[in-house]
């Protein structure tokens, strides 16, 4: 029987240390993402435009909150893709279908969550 290899040395942490090291990690994974991946800064700029239109427009409290959240969803599955991509690409960055399989489905959930902002804003706004 093989032996477990043991986990993450930062497992251990509880309280408020988990709490703190989890948000540095966090703010790490943001700082990263807008450094290095040209498509979350395009998202982070739609995101500073659309968010404050969705607290000018007329829309209900419901309302509202799809709009933010459907603008909100496009920066975390884009993170979620450029996470798989940073990984795969760690792994090889030899042409492989299963790399490129992994990478442009990814990418359909990326391009899923941009045409989820046009319905839901067009539904919020025009009914």
């Amino acid at each position: 029987m093989h032996p477990i290899p043991p986990e993450s040395p930062h497992k251990g942490k509880t309280g408020l240390r988990r709490i703190l090291n989890a948000l540095a990690y966090s703010l790490d994974g943001l700082r990263a993402a807008y450094r290095h991946e040209d498509a979350f800064r395009q998202e982070v700029l739609l995101a500073a435009l659309l968010l404050p239109v969705a607290f000018l427009v007329p829309a209900s409290g419901a309302g509202r909150a799809l709009l933010v959240a459907s603008v909100l969803l496009v920066l975390v599955v884009e993170l979620l893709n450029s996470a798989v991509e940073a990984a795969v690409d760690r792994i090889s960055l030899e042409d492989h279908r299963l790399a490129k399989r992994a990478k442009d489905i990814g990418s359909a959930a990326v391009l899923i969550s941009l045409l989820n902002v046009v319905l839901v804003w067009a539904l919020v706004l025009f009914g």
